[in-house]
């Protein structure tokens, strides 16, 4: 009798990769986190927990095995103790998608990991946009001795893109200066989802790399994250703001 090797995906996410227009991957990174670690985990838990779930969205009446497909590359083999090589890594995996005419997907992993694809993004899309949902701006320029760190990741893409081409939402956390520095060259919205039909009429017709930091959410909500902010939105609040960004043109995203 002959098996097959056993390769947990997504559920739904079974598509053949020359099929696929999406391509999930994880990575699996948490290096630099100043809190709680673990978020390395993050992309085969969810792998794993997947099959309590149907295929089927009632929210939009879509089916992701149906209606949708996507291909689980699995997990990138990162080096956790060299941030960059990981984001090397990171960098050339997206740039392979790109270049294939599919839309990566990553699962980190803590928020550096965005950097590497980011890059890849940026150079095929020169006029990309960031939309970023988070609990914090992570615009320090440098955090405990590094510039590549989860608390900087939006400023080294901010390095990338130049003034005007961040848009940040629901921040609630964050240093005086790194705020400051926010002001003058990215567009943060605390607190809430408030002024994002403005901005997703204003960016309709512009390339848009799309991040999500889960602890975006009310720890209430969402308690197994490596650094819960007090406040945050609800799960309704949060999908419902997605669905607004998903009408974009979405050219690569993370979560």
């Amino acid at each position: 009798m002959k098996l097959n090797k056993n390769i947990e995906t997504i559920l739904g996410c079974e598509k053949e990769y020359t099929d696929a227009d999406i391509v999930i991957f994880g990575a699996p990174f948490d290096s630099t986190a100043s809190y709680r670690p673990g978020t390395r985990f993050a992309s085969k838990t969810m792998r794993s927990e997947s099959y309590n779930m149907e295929t089927y969205s009632p929210y939009l009446e879509l089916d992701l095995e149906e209606d949708t497909a996507v291909f689980d590359a699995g997990e990138l083999d990162l080096s956790l103790g060299n941030t960059p090589k990981t984001l090397e890594t990171i960098y050339d995996f997206s740039k392979k998608l790109l270049e294939d005419k599919k839309l990566p997907f990553m699962i980190g992993g803590e928020h550096l990991v965005t950097y590497g694809s980011v890059k890849a993004v940026a150079e095929k899309y020169p006029d990309l946009h960031i939309i970023h949902f988070d609990a914090h701006a992570d615009l320090r320029d440098e955090f405990l001795g590094t510039p590549f760190s989860h608390a900087t990741v939006l400023h080294r893409c901010h390095d990338l893109l130049g003034d005007g081409r961040i848009f940040q939402f629901a921040i609630r956390s964050g240093e005086k200066a790194e705020l400051n520095w926010g002001k003058k060259h990215v567009f943060t919205h605390m607190f809430d989802f408030a002024n994002l039909d403005k901005t997703i009429k204003e960016l309709e017709n512009k390339p848009i790399y799309f991040t999500v930091d889960l602890d975006v959410l009310d720890p209430a909500v969402f308690p197994g994250t490596g650094t819960p902010e007090a406040g945050g939105v609800s799960f309704n609040e949060l999908r419902l703001a997605m669905q607004a960004v998903a009408t974009l043109n979405i050219v690569g995203t993370d979560m």
